[in-house]
């Protein structure tokens, strides 16, 4: 497994896109298409990777703006727990789960509180958290209890994993549960 990671600046402000990739089968899985920038399609061309799923964390638009122009190039399913994001597209998730994409296993949780539909994705031992937690804080959200709720979903689903397992949020750099544990404030 091979992880690509592409910076976006765009109006609205900025985000993260990856590229999972199976590079033995020659497949791959991206997750929060942002923006589709030439060199995200050239690496996914030079290394002819067949796109086997689009994950989406959530539905908003520095998160799936990039979804115009990867249905105009590739087929391929989306992932989500919203079904407005793609429509027929959309594969629709509910809950925790699991599945098998590019021959990697993929675990989803259901993640609310950032909004209603956040899921985050784990592979290997990386977690795509989308904008539930950042490097040293929280995602936003629209109330108390719904803080209230992101906090326990996080205590529950992301820091229950091992310390060492790496979270790559949606916007801003990597970080690990155990770096989260000790120094985010707001889960303090």
């Amino acid at each position: 497994m091979r992880l690509y990671s592409y910076i976006n600046i765009m109006i609205t402000g900025f985000s993260n896109t990856y590229i999972v990739a199976n590079e033995k089968l020659n497949e791959a899985i991206i997750i929060d298409p942002g923006k589709i920038t030439p060199r995200i399609i050239e690496k996914l061309e030079s290394k002819n990777f067949k796109i086997q799923g689009i994950l989406i964390t959530h539905n908003h638009e520095t998160h799936v703006q990039g979804l115009r122009t990867l249905n105009k190039i590739y087929s391929t399913n989306i992932y989500a727990a919203d079904y407005e994001i793609a429509e027929t597209k959309t594969v629709v998730l509910n809950g925790d789960g699991k599945m098998r994409l590019a021959g990697m296993t993929i675990t989803y949780y259901s993640l609310p509180g950032h909004s209603a539909d956040s899921m985050i994705y784990k592979i290997g031992n990386m977690i795509f958290t989308g904008d539930a937690i950042f490097a040293g804080t929280l995602g936003t959200t629209n109330s108390s209890y719904s803080k209230h709720v992101l906090k326990s979903n996080i205590e529950a689903k992301i820091f229950s994993q091992t310390d060492t397992t790496i979270l790559l949020p949606s916007h801003g750099p990597p970080t690990t549960v155990k770096a989260e544990k000790f120094f985010n404030l707001e889960l303090s």
